[in-house]
């Protein structure tokens, strides 16, 4: 029986075009059968897999 790929190699112009997809498709949800709560479910999961990064040294000021 064939295995799960566990590995991808994904850039950030492929995350941010799979979460803009899924957001869509979470916007357009009553008109397709996707389970709205599976998408935004998906989306959570793949934002708890980002790292995010903040300098080591110096003041951190965000925005």
């Amino acid at each position: 029986m064939p295995q799960y790929n566990t590995k991808f190699d994904l850039n950030l112009e492929d995350m941010d075009l799979i979460e803009t997809a899924l957001r869509t498709t979470a916007k357009v949800a009553d008109d397709v059968s996707v389970d709205p709560r599976a998408l935004h479910d998906l989306l959570g999961r793949l934002h708890n897999q980002k790292t995010f990064f903040r300098p080591s040294k110096g003041v951190y000021v965000s925005g």
